[in-house]
Order: structure tokens, then C-alpha cells, then sequence
């Protein structure tokens, strides 16, 4: 990528503690204007990455670029340029939503006009006097969101934001950051634990474990580059051996869980597979109690790769 469309480069860069290679030689370079996730389990790397982006920590080896300037020689100009929002946000309780904002606007050297901007993008305009001891979860994350990008920050660094929220106030956090690309062309790094939160939001997935990138691309490309095929789960009345399976050569893998009566099967192609698979079954008297068909999902693509739920 030319490093004039790059927003940020990362390097070579390594980061160790004692026995641990949080990050172990990675290099990477994101585009303005690109929202990215980083996916991983606990442990994987993505936190200490993004803090070393950040300017909170320091590489051990290697170079990190956000607009071709490094943090070491620029510090106040990129504090100008990056908004942060890390995976909890504390704030004064006893003061106001906006006199919260005020005082982060105050940093800034930023006027009312600015922070109302912010309220109405994050839809607290109702919530302003309200102290933030009074929010909901929702609320106090769209606040920590609406504090990291009241500069209009191009660079956008989001830990785990929508983290214990509920499937409403999640979608509320994303829509405000799809208004933000669209307004701003702001570019995100965004770490998750939400497959859905990943694929709805961001161009390009990178999937890491033990300091080191697995795998990276658009939902599309990762799923038809690393597995391949279509699920197809079900239950059967009696313990299930997998010699009832037609066609076993047509089957890439087998699950059985330890009742031995939920299976999931993975095969290439469900639409010729499927109507065997019927028919062996009522041929041979197996009684099925549930079945269910899917393509293959991020979280099938992170559980192949990693061996570990994501979440783990």
C-alpha cells in the first residue's frame, strides 16, 4: 500500500514481558478512512497492540507510523489526531453528561457549539443534565465514546466498546460509529469479542493469537481462503455413530458431542449432500428430534484457526 493512503504502519513491532510475546513481529499497514477489527481470545495480543498505537506503551522492537509521523518525536500533534475509548471508562459521578463533556472539551480548547454536535450524534441531548452516577450502561458507553471523538479525531481506537451491553444499546454504539466513517472518514481499530460487531462494521478482519496475525481480509475472503463448506447440525432420538453418514468421503468433519445425540457435520456442497442424507436416515429408521443447515460463519473461521473460542 502506498504509504500516502496509509493512515497507519506498524512494523516489525515486537512487545515482551518477561516469558510473554504479547506481540511478536507484526506488521501491518490500515488505510484512511478504514474501519478494521481485531479479533483474538484473552491473552492474543490485540490490547497491547492497540496501547502501543496509542502511544500508552512503547514497542520493544520495531516502528509504528500514524500519518508518517512516529509517537517519540510528535506526541502532542498525534494526541490531536487519535481518540481512544478503553474497555472501561471511569468518570466523575456527580457532575452532569455535560459537564463532562466540557471539561474533555476544555482540553481540546473546543467550544459549546462542538459539544453539541456530540450530544445530538450521540443521542444524549435528552440525558445532558443528567448526572452520569444516573446512566445506563448504554448511556456510559456512548459518553466514553462521545468524549473520544469530540476533537473529530482520524484515528479512532475502540477496546472492546460495546463490551456487557445489550443487543439495543450495542446497535446504538454502531450506529453512531457508521455516522462517524461517513461524516469523517475516520479510520477505526476496533477489538471485539462480538463476531457480528466485526462483520457489520469493519472492511477488513485480522485474526490474531499469541502476538502473531493468523489471518486477515474481508468476511468473504477469510471464509473462502481458510474453510471451505456448510454445516449441517441435528439430533437423533438414540446415541449416534457416524457410520450412518452417507458418503462419508463427502464429509470433512464430524462432531459429536458427549450424549452422542447432537452431531454437526461438515460438508462441501448441502444442496447435493442433504437429500442423501434424508434418505440414508429414513432407510435406516434413525429418527431425527431437530436439524438445522447453515453456511459456515466467522466464528466456525476463528474455532478452525485458533482451536479456541473467541471469547475464551
Amino acid at each position: 500500500m502506498d504509504s500516502k493512503t496509509a493512515m497507519i504502519e506498524v512494523r516489525e513491532v515486537r512487545k515482551y514481558f518477561k516469558h510473554v510475546k504479547a506481540v511478536d513481529g507484526i506488521d501491518l499497514t490500515i488505510k484512511k478512512g478504514e474501519f478494521i477489527a481485531l479479533l483474538g481470545p484473552n491473552g492474543a495480543g490485540k490490547t497491547t497492540l492497540v496501547e502501543m498505537i496509542e502511544g500508552i506503551q512503547k514497542p520493544d522492537h520495531g516502528e509504528i507510523f500514524i500519518d508518517n509521523k512516529t509517537w517519540k518525536k510528535n506526541e502532542k500533534e498525534l494526541h490531536q489526531l487519535v481518540g481512544l475509548s478503553l474497555q472501561e471508562t471511569r468518570f466523575f459521578e456527580k457532575i452532569s453528561v455535560l459537564e463532562t463533556l466540557r471539561l474533555f472539551a476544555s482540553f481540546y480548547n473546543l467550544d459549546d457549539q462542538r459539544i453539541d454536535e456530540v450530544l445530538k450524534l450521540i443521542n444524549l441531548e435528552e440525558k445532558k443534565d443528567a448526572w452520569v452516577v444516573n446512566l445506563s450502561g448504554g448511556q456510559r458507553q456512548r459518553l466514553a465514546l462521545g468524549i473520544a471523538i469530540l476533537n473529530k479525531p482520524e484515528v479512532l481506537l475502540l477496546d472492546e466498546p460495546t463490551t456487557g451491553l445489550d443487543p439495543t444499546a450495542r446497535r446504538e454504539v454502531w450506529d453512531i460509529l457508521k455516522k462517524l466513517k461517513k461524516e469523517l472518514n475516520t479510520t477505526l481499530i476496533l477489538t471485539t469479542h462480538y463476531m457480528e460487531e466485526a462483520s457489520y462494521l469493519c472492511e477488513r478482519i485480522i485474526i490474531m493469537d499469541s502476538g502473531k496475525i493468523l489471518a486477515q481480509g474481508t468476511l468473504k475472503e477469510l471464509l473462502s481462503k481458510h474453510i471451505k463448506g456448510e454445516v449441517i447440525m441435528f439430533s437423533t432420538q438414540e446415541k449416534f455413530d457416524e457410520k450412518h453418514l452417507p458418503s462419508r468421503e463427502k464429509v470433512h468433519n464430524v462432531m459429536i458431542e458427549p450424549n452422542q445425540t447432537e452431531v454437526e457435520i461438515l460438508v462441501e456442497d448441502l444442496v447435493s449432500y442433504l437429500p442423501e442424507f434424508l434418505n440414508k436416515f429414513q432407510s435406516e429408521g434413525i429418527n431425527l428430534t431437530s436439524l438445522e443447515c447453515r453456511k459456515m460463519t466467522l466464528d466456525d473461521l476463528f474455532i478452525n484457526m485458533t482451536g479456541k473460542h473467541l471469547n475464551a
